[in-house]
């Protein structure tokens, strides 16, 4: 096979790649015209014609819709147009990743379909507004972590926070925290890391945008993880990862209207029972911090505590508090 026959080839199955799917065929006409216009081939239908059942029966993913004049397209493109615009908008929503490195993603994904496709896609992408971190170690971080996890060994790592000034300050008196990784978590669009920390002596959660550049893998071995850890359970209970509390058993009053709010929350599988034709009890296992109260308080008595005890006092003592706090 002459060379000028093996690049016509490569020419038609790089055009049919980049160019078509199923909602975008083309003629053989059309690919001739872009023979003759791009590479400055001329070729005559036949000879096209026999070209596609070459690259048809090398199981190269080609095509065609049967018609008057057959049109062909690529079909083993990895993602349709609708799953990468959900993968899109799940990056572009990440505020854990910085808007550079999120461009750079979308840009690589983009490649994955045809350039038809990522031109409308790249239409609907924009971060204005948007409120992004602008620290690149958190997303440089994961790898790090992921490789702890699967050697079972510990990381260590600097925290930080911000003064009142919107400064980025090393938190822990700039000391490194040591942890034995168990998960990372995607939540509330921020990405976490969960273990068991040295330092605190308690399993903790860790925002890694918050990590002073990128952990450092230790040699030494992490502590197993506690046998009654149920990571599926766990985020059930939590509400944002920033909650660090072991779960507790909440029961909980509310009106009909959040019973979506409820499943949406503490799954399908949530223990409820009705208690009239408005009203239903519901039992959950929540970690019990400021940002469980403040979706309580959401709900404008729509959702009441009435068990445990504790925790109820507990939710009394931030309401006259905040009331306090007013006057």
């Amino acid at each position: 096979m002459e060379n000028g026959t093996k690049l016509r080839l490569l020419y038609i199955y790089k055009h049919l790649l980049e160019h078509t799917d199923i909602d975008h065929p083309q003629s053989t006409v059309e690919l001739i015209k872009m023979l003759q216009e791009k590479y400055n081939l001329k070729v005559s239908r036949n000879t096209i014609s026999d070209d596609l059942i070459l690259l048809r029966n090398a199981e190269l993913h080609i095509s065609y819709i049967p018609t008057t004049q057959n049109k062909y397209y690529y079909d083993g493109q990895p993602f349709e147009a609708s799953e990468l615009k959900i993968l899109i908008d799940a990056i572009s929503s990440a505020k854990f990743i910085t808007e550079g490195l999120s461009q750079n993603l979308i840009s690589k994904l983009l490649t994955l379909t045809t350039e038809e496709n990522a031109r409308q896609l790249r239409r609907h992408v924009s971060f204005e507004g948007m409120a992004k971190s602008e620290n690149r170690s958190g997303y440089y971080s994961v790898d790090v972590i992921n490789t702890a996890i699967d050697l079972g060994r510990k990381i260590s790592f600097r925290y930080t926070d911000f003064d009142v000034n919107k400064k980025r300050y090393v938190t822990h008196d700039g000391a490194a925290y040591t942890l034995s990784p168990y998960e990372l978590t995607w939540d509330g669009d921020y990405y976490y890391v969960r273990g068991y920390c040295d330092d605190r002596k308690a399993m903790r959660n860790f925002r890694l945008d918050r990590m002073d550049g990128q952990p450092t893998l230790l040699g030494e071995v992490a502590v197993p993880t506690p046998e009654n850890y149920n990571p599926a359970e766990y985020k059930k209970a939590v509400f944002r990862m920033m909650d660090t509390d072991v779960p507790e058993e909440v029961e909980l009053f509310c009106h009909v209207s959040v019973m979506k709010y409820i499943i949406d929350n503490f799954g399908s599988d949530v223990k409820t029972e009705p208690v009239d034709e408005e009203h239903f009890k519901a039992t959950v296992n929540v970690c019990t911090s400021p940002t469980f109260y403040r979706w309580i308080f959401g709900f404008y008595n729509k959702i009441r505590i009435t068990k445990p005890d504790s925790i109820l006092s507990k939710y009394q003592e931030i309401l006259e508090s905040a009331i306090q706090a007013t006057r």
